[in-house]
């Protein structure tokens, strides 16, 4: 069995590491004395500590650590799945990991694949060649191959991710998504050890395709929001996940000889039998650089086109992810719409499923083309005969709560609006931040760079603070390593020195997403309340 664990480096056993946390944990000083980046990462501080990879007999015994030293090995990567796999045959692990290590892990998305065998020895990098991400291997079932996902840049998370397979007996490396230009996310071998199925963004939605060795050309298999694709040992039968704007997530299998998709679960039957829940709506708009948007309209139970109805934009984060026709507890346009909203939610350049040039479009260009997207996409919401134009609120995390600070100071059309988790001064963003090869990639650089310091401060929503008139409700999460606390603070000291009506919740208990059920009502009451002050 193989698993990962937090450890000190430098300790040999079990016994080595509980000493030394119960050590810091009685401890009366609880300083740290840090020498290299990445010190925290997400919501946790490292404290010293590296994830390992251990193996260790399903009859028990003595765990042997496979990967020894201060490195983290597997590397966390948010777009990745697991780092690691065992062969079938039990003798060879495969890993994910970004070597030697130290602070260049903080600007470098260099991970490569590593061969150890399961007893323990010295890694071997398949991978050496490629400059970007290599991560998330499997095993053929027949052992002889590795899929995994790879990417070409350094420093680039949201590169094209494409699926390539390395031969064990002859160290080649085939690519199987050539001229493919949709992220690869989950994936699965056919039990022929030639055939992988596989997700990837399709505008709002993530179908199921599949490509393979003898013939490396992408076909559609399954249209829909799909996830955890898993095919039966008898190759008989495609198993995976599906959800929608207005059904949570069951369990579905669909034989792959073809025919009808039949659900395995009805945990959710019951309770949406009760609910009345309106289908997102695809409609384009037009966008900045003449690019058509894709935006998903929902309306509220009950709906009534002879009413007015207050309307919500929803602006999703990343940049480079999208809102998708599927179904989640944090930002759910259902909850929205409950509260007698039109709900519009906008893919704005930088969003995933409309090609790679797509993608790339946002980098630098932060306060350009993407408000062009959502002011039009807005213009539209407005002009609905059942939307009332005086009652529009705006809200977003992460990159959407970046995108919400840039359009309270360029726009005084929104009633009120919501910044979870955003951006507000770029400048001091990367010296609190710790993935700083986002940073550098989005900004062409750190900002005592030329360059890097121009496109900071041309897209800083700091510099525009002055022009703020809508009242803003601010959302932040103390363990948020990502967009730390300080960008927060600064928007809401300088909302009310300036006497903006505004308004901070604060989790000293969450990090950039908020996940523990009684903060997520509360995240909810807060903001329908906030949005219902100003749009009712």
């Amino acid at each position: 069995m193989l698993f990962t664990s937090q450890v000190y480096p430098d300790c040999a056993d079990e016994a080595c590491n509980a000493k030394r946390l119960e050590d810091r944990e009685k401890g009366k000083v609880k300083a740290q004395i840090i020498d290299e980046l990445l010190f925290r990462h997400w919501n946790a501080y490292r404290d010293g500590k590296y994830t390992h990879l251990f193996a260790i007999s399903s009859q028990g015994g003595e765990a042997r650590d496979l990967t020894p030293g201060a490195v983290d090995s597997p590397t966390f990567f948010l777009d990745a799945a697991d780092g690691y796999a065992i062969s079938p045959d039990g003798k060879e692990v495969c890993f994910t990991s970004n070597r030697p290590g130290g602070s260049r892990t903080a600007w470098s998305t260099n991970n490569d694949l590593y061969l150890v065998p399961a007893s323990g020895g010295e890694p071997k990098n398949i991978t050496r060649d490629n400059p970007g991400s290599d991560a998330s291997p499997q095993y053929s079932p027949n052992g002889r191959y590795i899929a995994y996902t790879s990417q070409a840049r350094d420093g680039y998370e949201s590169d094209l991710f494409r699926l390539r397979v390395y031969d064990r007996e002859t160290g080649k490396i085939t690519d199987l998504t050539t001229g493919f230009d949709q992220w690869v996310s989950s994936f699965a071998w056919a039990p022929d050890n030639d055939t992988i199925y596989f997700n990837a963004p399709e505008h709002a939605r993530q179908p199921v395709f599949k490509t393979s060795l003898s013939r490396p050309k992408v076909e559609k298999v399954l249209d829909g929001s799909t996830g955890d694709l898993q095919i039966t040992p008898d190759g008989q039968w495609l198993v995976f996940t599906r959800s929608s704007l207005t059904q949570p997530v069951e369990v579905y299998r669909v034989a792959l000889a073809g025919g009808t998709t039949v659900p395995l679960t009805h945990a959710n039957d019951a309770l949406l039998a009760d609910l009345d829940l309106n289908s997102a709506e695809d409609l384009a708009t037009k966008g900045g650089l003449g690019a058509q948007i894709q935006n998903l309209l929902v309306k509220p139970p009950g709906f009534d086109a002879s009413k007015k109805y207050p309307a919500i934009l929803l602006v999703h984060g990343g940049p480079q992810g999208a809102w998708d026709d599927a179904w989640g507890f944090r930002w759910n346009a259902q909850m929205f719409a409950a509260h007698g909203y039109v709900v519009l939610m906008t893919n704005f350049h930088g969003s995933t499923g409309y090609g790679q040039a797509f993608v790339e479009e946002i980098s630098g260009d932060w306060g350009g083309a993407c408000f062009q997207d959502l002011m039009m996409a807005t213009d539209y919401l407005a002009s609905l005969p059942y939307v009332d134009p005086t009652r529009i609120g705006a809200a977003g995390a992460s990159f959407g709560g970046y995108m919400i600070n840039w359009i309270a100071g360029h726009t005084t059309r929104f009633k009120a609006l919501v910044s979870h988790d955003g951006v507000y001064d770029n400048r001091s963003m990367y010296g609190e931040t710790e993935e700083l090869w986002f940073d550098e990639w989005e900004f062409k650089g750190p900002p005592w760079e030329k360059l890097g310091g121009e496109l900071r401060e041309k897209s800083s929503p700091s510099n525009f603070v002055q022009n703020i008139q809508t009242p803003m409700l601010v959302v932040e999460g103390q363990l948020d390593y990502r967009i730390p606390t300080g960008q927060a603070f600064q928007l809401f000291t300088a909302l009310q020195r300036r006497g903006i009506p505004s308004r901070l919740l604060y989790f000293p208990d969450e990090g950039h997403w908020v996940n523990k059920p009684q903060n997520s009502q509360l995240w909810y009451k807060t903001v329908l309340d906030w949005l219902d002050k100003y749009l009712k």
